[in-house]
């Protein structure tokens, strides 16, 4: 029996080519079920290396990037919790200021304002994007919606990041403990 479905909103970051691998193969091993939704541009990254068909046969899910037609059903099941991730720092400035271009930032900003589905987010951001001026706001207006930001010295540091060694895998195991912990707490 599944967990609940994590919505996973990927962006066009370093490590969105892992999602498949590193975050939806053990979140399936965990009991979860998984529908992903992509920024427009991390689609063209997923469809042109074939990672979006395996994706949704690996999930029995169509992956998403574009909004359905009215009328249309939800090709995803109702979400229990939303991970964006890798978060851009450009995607998050869009969540902080209730921005929604695409689909990916239409539904997570609407589990935002919702208040009922939890949200997760890593941003996956360089140190010049830290330093920018309305970064700090821009998190505080994500906490204090209630959003859940992954980071930390022993994840991935936040407000100044030091160059990942070559290599370096995100922390997407960090990732999926924090969606069960905060599951667990709205259940």
């Amino acid at each position: 029996m599944s967990r609940g479905t994590i919505g996973l909103v990927a962006c066009a970051a370093g490590g969105a080519e892992t999602i498949r691998a590193d975050f939806v193969e053990p979140a399936i091993e965990r009991g979860w079920d998984v529908a992903v939704t992509l920024t427009p541009t991390a689609a063209t990254w997923l469809e042109e290396s074939g990672e979006a068909a395996k994706l949704e046969e690996l999930t029995g899910h169509l992956v998403r990037s574009s909004p359905r037609m009215p009328g249309e059903k939800s090709p995803h099941p109702p979400i229990s919790c939303y991970v964006v991730a890798p978060a851009t720092a450009n995607v998050v400035a869009k969540l902080a200021l209730g921005i929604s271009d695409n689909q990916a930032l239409t539904t997570v900003n609407e589990a935002i304002g919702g208040g009922v589905v939890p949200v997760v987010v890593f941003p996956r951001v360089n140190a010049a994007h830290t330093r920018h001026p309305a970064w700090r706001s821009h998190l505080a207006a994500l906490g204090s919606a209630g959003v859940h930001l992954v980071t930390g010295e022993d994840v991935w540091p936040l407000y100044e990041p030091r160059e990942a060694p070559p290599g370096r895998p995100l922390p997407w195991s960090a990732i999926l403990d924090l969606v069960e912990q905060v599951t667990a707490a709205t259940r």
